[in-house]
């Protein structure tokens, strides 16, 4: 598996049903450069675990967007596969109508790019966080089983903008509102004063 985290996000074109419902040939990453990106991995259409996280990064998307954020899902599928997912009632396992784009991998070659390759031949649970300049900066993946936490996902973007923002850094368990930490030795021993029985 690649780290990815600090590079530029490799960039793709490939088939896609976007928020709209509507089927394209040609959606590409970089046409989303200039916001914050997250990108996510999963296995396959009209199985078990993904389509709670995919629905769980649909019942967010206000939250996404008041940050400044696009969602994009990627898997193996066809586009035609996700439209029929979409296009299927949640009770009966599918979607429903979902505010974000699915990206058709039939190649696998955006999972192999981003190096998420299951030795099944499908892709891990990954999440990548690309900023506004196309960069890494943060990832997560998982084994097939093991869903993802879409809230830490929203926190890791507060993070980034806090750091953007104030420039400085942010420890372990913060959230919106804590302060942060001035990546200086005199900067770190204050907040540990502050905070280390708290960690």
């Amino acid at each position: 598996m690649s780290v990815l985290v600090t590079q530029q996000a490799p960039d793709f074109t490939s088939a896609a049903v976007l928020a709209d419902g509507s089927i394209v040939d040609d959606f590409t990453l970089s046409s989303l450069k200039g916001k914050k990106i997250m990108l996510f991995f999963y296995p396959l259409d009209f199985t078990f675990v993904c389509p709670s996280e995919i629905l769980a990064h649909h019942h967010r998307m206000a939250k996404f967007a008041e940050k400044g954020v696009e969602v994009v899902g990627v898997s193996i599928d066809s586009q035609f596969t996700h439209n029929a997912w979409r296009n299927t009632d949640p009770k009966d396992g599918g979607l429903g109508k979902i505010d974000f784009p699915l990206v058709a991998d039939v190649n696998h070659s955006i999972m192999e790019s981003y190096g998420v390759v299951h030795p099944a031949g499908i892709a891990l649970r990954a999440s990548f966080l690309i900023d506004e300049n196309f960069d890494v900066r943060h990832q997560v993946v998982n084994d097939l089983p093991l869903g993802r936490d879409v809230d830490e996902m929203l926190r890791m973007v507060d993070a980034l903008d806090f750091h953007t923002t104030h420039g400085e850094v942010c420890p372990a368990g913060w959230n919106k509102g804590d302060e942060g930490m001035k990546d200086t030795p005199e900067g770190v021993a204050e907040y540990l004063t502050k905070n280390a029985d708290k960690l």
